[in-house]
């Protein structure tokens, strides 16, 4: 069982407290102040939840949600408030920096506003909305003004409506050019899904305020690609009407991997003797190289991860553990005898090369074991990626720390595949 987090802990106090469940109930919905919240904990950190999987363990159990509705109150029910991703497997646009610029380097994005520089000053947001006039208008923190709009009723499948006064809402970027004003939410994480308020509030936040029309776009950077969504709301008062209607990602950096790259490896990398700690469960290696991309930024701790990331706690254990498994992070105890997980020297060198140097420098690290290292082989043997069963006769002659079943095997031959399959998608020539 996954041990709790301070905003469990402090969600089933207040929900026990006011009697929210059997409130919800009778009334549909729930209205809770900011300044009861705060009898447990800060607002700020209680009532913002990127990602479904954040959510507090009593929401999650009882498909709820919650919205802002003021600057300080907020509303709770069986909203449908996060939207998937669609699989983004589009090819990658190459764009450059202008030669003369010297204080933006793409060798270096720590932030959210940093990547958003370098895709404008590049040409990568012009490409994408095919406007080469957009200028900077909006950004930061605002009052929303007042609209309303209806929501849909996971449990019920009927819908809500929902009824906003000048609540706090946020914009990352906002450009306008000639015929529409853009609406950015960036991040510098990789998600399953985002919490659609972040684009409809602005959305209608500006709807309301200027004649052109307003497109909501997700901008998420990572491990040096610029992944950007546009999404349109069909109905504009309906909060779960959003589609989306464009999908592509940039590079500003040389990422030409050809096969004979991933073949040399293969032939000259050493194995090491496997290591006697978990052996990975984590399908998606993106998410193991953005986890680290952020520790290098700052370190860590676990329920940092946890409350942050779209991971929940079973996920955070998997991901580290992957990470610590190549040798690209370290644990260690903090003051208050927290875990807290930071880059080891090689991993900081790693993630602090160039695009495609990293990308060859992971792929040295994962065939340096020997599961991988044979799996990648076969699959290139064959021209074709290798069973689950094939990848569990592998990994039973490889001496792997601590699996024994053979549900256990094939868990861990998932990775082992997906681990395989992220190499092959290197492969761009």
């Amino acid at each position: 069982m996954s041990k709790k987090n301070q905003n469990d802990l402090a969600w089933e106090k207040l929900f026990e407290k006011y009697d929210i469940l059997r409130k919800i109930e009778v009334d549909d919905c729930f209205y809770i102040s900011a300044e009861k919240i705060k009898e447990f904990r800060e607002p700020r950190l209680m009532a913002k939840f990127d990602h479904e999987v954040n959510l507090p363990k009593i929401f999650s159990d009882n498909q709820l949600a919650i919205l802002p509705i003021t600057r300080g109150e907020y509303v709770i029910s069986h909203f449908e408030t996060y939207k998937k991703f669609e699989d983004n497997n589009s090819s990658l646009t190459k764009f450059s920096l202008p030669s003369y610029l010297q204080s933006l380097n793409y060798d270096n994005i720590t932030s959210e506003a940093i990547a958003l520089n370098c895709a404008v000053a590049s040409g990568i947001i012009s490409d994408f909305v095919e406007d080469e006039n957009i200028l900077a208008t909006v950004s930061g923190r605002m009052s929303s003004g007042d609209f309303s709009f209806y929501i849909d009723d996971v449990k019920s499948k009927n819908s809500h409506k929902i009824n906003v006064n000048n609540s706090q809402i946020e914009i990352d970027a906002g450009y306008e050019g000639m015929s529409s004003l853009l609406l950015i939410e960036a991040k510098l994480e990789l998600a399953d899904d985002f919490l659609v308020r972040q684009l409809y509030y602005p959305f209608r936040t500006w709807q309301s305020r200027i004649v052109k029309p307003i497109r909501p776009i997700f901008f998420v950077y990572s491990n040096g690609i610029f992944r950007l969504f546009e999404y349109v709301f069909e109905n504009i008062y309906n909060y779960n009407s959003l589609r989306l209607i464009k999908q592509k990602n940039y590079s500003l950096e040389d990422s030409n991997i050809a096969l004979t790259d991933i073949q040399e490896i293969l032939e000259r990398v050493v194995i090491i003797n496997e290591p006697r700690v978990p052996f990975p469960q984590a399908d998606k290696f993106e998410r193991v190289i953005n986890l680290c991309e952020l520790l290098n930024i700052n370190e860590l701790s676990r329920q940092n991860v946890t409350e942050t990331y779209d991971f929940a706690t079973r996920q955070t254990n998997y991901y580290t553990d992957a990470a610590y498994y190549l040798g690209l992070l370290e644990k260690n105890s903090n003051d208050e005898d927290e875990i807290v997980y930071s880059l080891t020297d090689i991993g900081r060198r790693i993630f602090n090369s160039s695009f495609k140097q990293r990308q060859l420098s992971l792929c040295e690290s994962i065939l340096s074991h020997k599961v991988f290292n044979e799996a990648l082989y076969l699959y290139l043997k064959k021209a074709v990626a290798p069973s689950i069963d094939e990848i569990v006769e592998i990994m039973k002659q490889a001496n792997i720390y601590n699996v024994r079943s053979g549900e256990t095997f094939k868990r861990r031959a998932s990775t082992v595949k997906g681990w395989i399959s992220w190499i092959i998608s290197l492969i761009n020539e």
